[in-house]
């Protein structure tokens, strides 16, 4: 029976603590916050620290598993040390819950304006629509008076005009009907389409199984690190120093 260490962004608990669940594999976890892919460097560094405080001889661990997927570049320069790697060939968290990156390219490239809804982005996140406007609005108010806040609003409200479709992914974990409602609120309030996708939680499954063929997963080797692949592979891995640090 594997045992596998699971370091994972926080938005994806729910689906991760579920399926562990139900995986012939012994699991433990560590969750970092929801956010770090917005400054990538902060999240090499948490995560890259937590693989290197990990310590294989007080918890026997067959495999470190990565609850991301490159995010904004947040895993260049990741090195395995003791304990091989399991990364999933993905450009960010919603591959997981969509069970290929192939599914994810399909979609993404019908609906290029699509912003993603999930249980646990909407626990995590404060998402576009009516929350996220009036907690900006209290914050820059506070901060700038009301004149500068309702203008710094306005600068909000134009990158999510770049967006047409809120898409909610649901593997009926958790208080589906709470989510596609709130999900319908937000594409409502700023005029986007409303979308619904049946997640696949193959990917997860066998993520968490221990079954990772090439074509979904990278095993990276302690002294290797991984670099994105520019290409649909989205990852690969190339030799490093085992002392070498992150930059």
């Amino acid at each position: 029976m594997k045992r596998l260490h699971i370091i994972a962004c926080h938005v994806l608990w729910r689906e991760l603590c579920y399926f562990a669940a139900q995986a012939p594999t012994v699991c433990t976890f560590q969750f970092l916050p929801q956010g770090l892919h917005n400054t990538p460097q902060l999240l090499r560094q948490q995560l890259q620290s937590a693989i290197d405080q990990f310590d294989p001889t007080s918890s026997p661990c067959d495999a470190i598993i990565l609850g991301y997927g490159l995010c904004c570049n947040g895993l260049e320069g990741i090195t395995a040390r003791n304990v091989p790697l399991v990364a999933v060939r993905a450009h960010d968290c919603i591959t997981f819950l969509l069970g290929s990156k192939e599914r994810y390219r399909a979609y993404f490239d019908a609906h290029p304006g699509t912003y993603w809804f999930s249980p646990g982005w909407i626990e995590t996140a404060t998402m576009p629509g009516p929350d996220r406007v009036a907690q900006l609005l209290a914050d820059y108010t506070a901060k700038y008076g009301p004149d500068n806040a309702r203008y710094l609003v306005e600068l909000e409200y134009a990158w999510m005009k770049q967006y047409s479709h809120a898409t909610y992914v649901d593997l009926g974990i958790g208080n589906a009907d709470q989510y596609r409602a709130y999900t319908r609120q937000c594409a409502q309030s700023l005029g986007w389409h409303y979308h619904e996708l049946p997640g696949d939680p193959s990917l997860i499954q066998r993520l968490l199984a221990g079954h990772w063929h090439p074509s979904d997963f990278l095993l990276v080797h302690p002294g290797q690190s991984i670099l994105p692949s520019h290409d649909d592979a989205i990852l690969r891995t190339r030799t490093t120093s085992l002392s070498t640090p992150l930059a």
